[in-house]
């Protein structure tokens, strides 16, 4: 699903004008990423936990070479941990009917 796709459902269900569903969707797709890059978390009740972690430094390898050891940096990296309802509906999926 992209971005549209959720627009277009939301105008669907609710009979508002895509362009206003569209303004209301970047709005909190905007404050959700100036949050995160704030360094703050972000809870949905039902949905998940958005979270900025730290990634400690560590050695990683080039797969082209694997003899040559390349020094990955700390940094800041979104966590997402979903909520029971998500859990329990994603947990029904049978993992052989996916891509």
């Amino acid at each position: 699903m992209t971005k549209r796709d959720l627009v277009v459902r939301i105008a669907r269900q609710t009979n508002l004008k895509q362009s206003d569903v569209m303004d209301v969707v970047q709005l909190t797709l905007d404050t959700i990423t100036e949050e995160l890059a704030a360094g703050r978390s972000i809870e949905f009740r039902n949905f998940g936990v958005f979270e900025v972690m730290r990634r400690k430094e560590r050695v990683g390898r080039n797969p082209n070479e694997p003899t040559t050891e390349v020094r990955i940096p700390e940094r800041a990296v979104v966590k997402f941990k979903p909520g029971k309802e998500m859990r329990k509906l994603v947990m029904q999926i049978n993992p052989q009917e996916l891509k």
